[in-house]
């Protein structure tokens, strides 16, 4: 009878910790994997998407190469890259309010306190279950465009192709400095390039005074959508896609739990995600600047990679708007680093304590 109590202790202490066992994650995980219908959609959106895409790129061009170019291409890249992080935000917003909520829905909640285990382990177990279903089958679906893109892809060109009708090749991976010293070195190709006409040296000079950092801005997104993206290009794109995910996911789960249901915290995010930011991000209110700084979509597309139409860390486009010209992050809303971290960490961590809160002081 003594031998068995620190063994009851022990079970009753890794009940009430506030660490998910593995056992614990693997349920949750299993929850949401046998819901088929956000499954199918899920995989659709994310793995789905772009093996449809790339497969009957592949299939028109093996039967008619003169005619359909090949499967992967600098833009191919782009628009489906593009894809997969607007689709997966909307995505990983459906999966977190879900995981946030299945307990609430099936009717265990009660059940599941009444074992004994930490509510605050209960809600941590969704965050590992639900990233590791997302986070798997988004990186398996940009796995696919990168391979495409590297091997069944275009010739890489020899550099950027600038001016009317592409008549003038600047070469590639300039800096803005360099680009600098390229324009003065070379005022009549420049001018075909850049500006309004052929240039002397003056001009070129006039030219880069006035307008540098817009033509690097062009440079660098004509770079993007004309050059096949290298490995570490390729590796920052997905690691910017999945922090996406990951802010949707997080933002999702706990909003879910803090409104105890699914529905209305998806709708909610997905107007935030494809009206409300591409709106701020075109328009500075005076007043409100501040506050438009706080919207995490902002935060995120400032450190938008240029491979996806973005600027690297300077001024990105929103994601739906960009890779075909729409409206880009006006300068007044960029942030310093410091400050993109805290609002991109604010948000998650923020609204990941908000939801913990809530379960731990829900009524059973």
């Amino acid at each position: 009878m003594t031998a068995a109590a620190p063994a009851v202790r022990a079970t009753v202490s890794r009940l009430g910790s506030w660490v998910p066992s593995w056992p614990l994650i693997a349920a949750k995980f299993l929850e949401l994997r046998k819901r088929r219908a956000l499954m199918i959609v899920t995989l659709l959106f994310t793995a789905g998407l772009p093996v449809l895409v790339l497969g009957f790129r592949l299939v028109f061009h093996a039967i008619d190469p003169k005619t359909y170019s090949p499967a992967g291409s600098p833009a191919i890249f782009t628009g489906l890259g593009a894809l997969i992080a607007v689709f997966g935000f909307i995505i990983a917003v459906t999966i977190g309010a879900t995981a946030g909520t299945t307990d609430l829905t099936d009717g265990v909640f009660r059940y599941l306190v009444i074992t004994g285990r930490s509510r605050l382990a209960l809600f941590l177990a969704r965050i590992p279950a639900g990233l590791g279903i997302l986070l798997s089958l988004a990186g398996a679906g940009f796995a696919v465009v990168c391979l495409v893109t590297a091997f069944l892809g275009t010739p890489q060109p020899r550099g950027v192709s600038e001016g009317p009708a592409s008549s003038v090749l600047v070469p590639a991976s300039l800096s803005q400095s360099q680009l600098q010293t390229w324009i003065i070195d070379h005022p009549r190709q420049a001018g075909i390039a850049f500006g309004p006409g052929p240039e002397s040296l003056a001009g070129a000079r006039a030219l880069v005074h006035n307008q540098l950092t817009d033509i690097y801005s062009q440079y660098t997104y004509d770079e993007a959508s004309q050059l096949t993206p290298s490995a570490a290009a390729m590796t920052g794109a997905g690691l910017w896609i999945e922090l996406g995910l990951l802010a949707g996911f997080t933002v999702g789960l706990g909003l879910g739990s803090l409104m105890g249901q699914r529905t209305l915290p998806v709708i909610l995010l997905t107007v935030l995600d494809i009206i409300i930011t591409p709106a701020l991000a075109a328009h500075a209110l005076p007043f409100f600047i501040n506050g438009e700084r706080l919207d995490v979509g902002i935060a995120i597309d400032q450190i938008q990679p240029p491979v996806l139409g973005g600027g690297g860390g300077a001024i990105a486009g929103h994601l739906v708007g960009r890779p075909t010209g729409g409206p880009a992050i006006l300068p007044a809303l960029t942030m310093p680093t410091w400050a993109l971290i805290t609002v991109i960490a604010g948000w998650i961590i923020g609204w990941s304590v908000a939801g913990a809160w809530r379960m731990a002081t829900r009524d059973a």
